[in-house]
């Protein structure tokens, strides 16, 4: 083989990795969009658009499936090894966890549905109000995570998973508060139930978050970050680790 055709071969490489990166920044994109409308539907008490959350989260799935086949495509033709194999696995994950960010929007869009579109009484305003808290507070995540994904930013990945943590108190919190509404009136039970529901899905987006930004440290340096404790790994990384 020629030297000017193994370049051409590792241009049309690189490519196609650009083009998957790139997929995956449009797929974020469209899930934020979701998660953002999906909330706003809540504030609004919108039936009509939470339905078309619902709806659109299909093209979250084509765009699922598009992906898969391409990564398909790369892994047979190409054999990547090394940062490159890291990087097709990255995208591969990151995609199967926006794909359940997408599927968790849906979720609080349908809670919408729920809460207002029947003929029961709609929920106490202060029942909603630490789901429109730790909504925006996953939706930075969200975006922090997408912005250090489209710059492979090992810092802006750190500052998702430390972020992750406090997210975490707060849902913890808000699940106190709710269960005092029970004891102080036990017909907020059936609200309250869907409020948690409400807010078990934006902590699993939460989670996704927190995953894809393990991915980027996984790819910038080989190592995988899953099961290693936020402190530790931070301090492991400040030594050089």
């Amino acid at each position: 083989m020629t030297k000017p055709t193994e370049g051409h071969i590792v241009k049309r490489f690189d490519d196609q990795l650009t083009h998957l990166h790139g997929l995956v920044l449009q797929m974020g994109q469209m899930v934020i969009e979701q998660l953002q409308r999906s909330l706003r539907t809540l504030e609004e008490e919108d039936v009509e658009t939470a339905r078309e959350v619902a709806e659109r989260d299909q093209e979250v799935n084509r765009l699922d499936i598009r992906v898969d086949d391409e990564l398909v495509r790369v892994l047979a033709m190409r054999a990547p090894v090394g940062k490159d194999l890291r990087e097709v696995m990255a995208v591969a994950k990151s995609v199967t966890d926006l794909e359940r960010v997408g599927d968790e929007a849906r979720r609080v869009a349908q809670l919408t549905q729920r809460l207002y579109g029947g003929n029961g009484a709609s929920p106490n305003p202060s029942l909603l109000r630490d789901l429109f808290e730790l909504g925006r507070g996953v939706t930075a995540a969200l975006e922090t995570t997408l912005r250090a994904f489209e710059s492979l930013d090992l810092d802006l990945a750190l500052e998702v998973l430390q972020h992750d943590e406090t997210l975490d108190g707060e849902f913890q919190s808000a699940l106190r508060r709710l269960s005092t509404y029970i004891m102080e009136d036990h017909r907020n039970v059936g609200h309250v139930v869907e409020v948690v529901l409400g807010l078990r899905a934006l902590d699993r987006i939460g989670a996704h978050a927190k995953n894809i930004a393990g991915y980027i440290i996984y790819l910038a340096n080989g190592r995988d970050v899953r099961h290693v404790p936020t402190e530790r790994l931070l301090e492991e990384l400040r030594a050089g680790g």
